[in-house]
């Protein structure tokens, strides 16, 4: 198989007080204050966008259609123990009007699409829930 680039998230981050992050592209500027929480919630949003895109192709791949207001919340939790920093995550996913047996299927196998589940797995706790 043969490896194929898709894309090249490229961003530049200053801190401080008057601190931000903005791509290269400009579809991403934003000021953050702080580097935490902002790190969480990035990581939140970008973790939830791919995690949505890997449910849709796991439909897809099983010819599922998926209901209008499919979505995915993410909560990710900065913890510290004995000076140690580590994250904790929740994937909080609605699937409306879908079969509860074959939701489940569809957030399972997304965890195998998406390079963000791949690249935590093992190294963070992470709850997947249906609501």
């Amino acid at each position: 198989m043969t490896e194929k680039l898709l894309f090249t998230g490229k961003t530049h981050n200053i801190g401080g007080h008057n601190g931000g992050t903005r791509s290269s592209d400009g579809q991403l500027d934003l000021r953050l204050s702080a580097p935490h929480p902002a790190a969480e919630r990035l990581f939140g949003a970008a973790w939830s966008a791919c995690y949505i895109g890997a449910v849709q192709v796991a439909a897809s791949e099983r010819n599922i259609t998926l209901p209008a207001g499919a979505e995915v919340d993410a909560e990710i939790d900065l913890n510290v123990d004995d000076g140690n920093y580590f994250l904790r995550a929740r994937l909080n996913v609605s699937l409306p009007g879908l079969d509860r047996d074959i939701a489940h299927q569809l957030i399972h196998a997304a965890h195998k699409i998406c390079p963000y589940s791949k690249a935590t797995n093992g190294n963070i706790d992470v709850a997947t829930n249906l609501i």
